[in-house]
């Protein structure tokens, strides 16, 4: 039931936001000299830092040679776990807000929400040096109170049910490509033992790149697109609307 949350709330943002995704994109020349349209995604994956997943997790983005956003928790954040995530600073990765407890923070006050914030951007920002910009909430649960008190732009993303251990690599894997559109967010876990989606990224991203995708980070996305972050909205397919025009 962990997760229970986020599985709702992210495929219903896929069906909204898979559907508004069209107009024109660049192109660009692949390995074969066939031409490819020229699109961009992002990796993100929340529930980190650790010494296990996300250094595997890592390993797999350096292998491709791509970079991610890690959405992390401020209570998974140690000595140990940090030198982990100033390693996915070092490789061009950026580190984002995912709340200090991992709780519903639909049921919290403001004084709490802020705290929540404040805790993980306090850390992030002695461990690597930068304030996180963006925010996911925990579960995909939001409220009013939580846009008018946390000042960061909201995270959401198209998942792959990878916090479920039955859903397999091949099956995580068929999700992403079937849903992967021009500025998309993919949302997935970093969390201890979740090797699966870790062999999924070995699947998808070469896939991916095939089909004319360049992988960056939340921040780079939205600068790519030419997009401002709009405060009461949960971002998970950037840019849909100026190709929808």
């Amino acid at each position: 039931m962990r997760h229970l949350f986020i599985y709702i709330a992210t495929a219903a943002m896929s069906l909204l936001t898979m559907s508004a995704c069209s107009g024109k994109k660049g192109q660009q020349e692949n390995p074969a000299n066939e031409t490819v349209e020229k699109k961009i995604a992002v990796l993100s994956f929340d529930d980190g830092p650790n010494t296990t997943t996300t250094v595997q997790m890592l390993d797999m983005l350096q292998k491709h040679g791509v970079v991610g956003s890690f959405f992390v928790i401020g209570k998974n954040i140690n000595e140990e776990s940090a030198r982990v995530m100033k390693r996915a600073h070092d490789m061009g990765c950026d580190i984002q807000n995912h709340s200090r407890t991992h709780s519903n923070m639909a049921t919290m006050k403001a004084g709490e929400l802020q705290a929540e914030i404040a805790y993980t951007d306090s850390l992030v920002e002695h461990y690597i040096g930068v304030k996180p910009t963006f925010f996911r909430p925990p579960y995909i649960s939001v409220s009013p109170l939580m846009y008018e008190s946390i000042g960061l732009p909201f995270i959401c993303g198209v998942g792959c049910t990878d916090w479920e251990d039955e859903v397999t690599t091949a099956q995580r894997a068929e999700t992403m490509l079937k849903s992967a559109a021009d500025g998309i967010i993919f949302l997935l876990h970093d969390f201890e033992g979740n090797a699966q989606t870790v062999a999924a990224l070995d699947i998808v991203i070469p896939r991916l790149k095939e089909q004319g995708y360049e992988f960056v980070t939340v921040s780079e996305l939205f600068r790519r697109k030419g997009v401002t972050p709009q405060r009461g909205v949960l971002h998970s397919l950037v840019g849909a609307e100026q190709a929808a025009e």
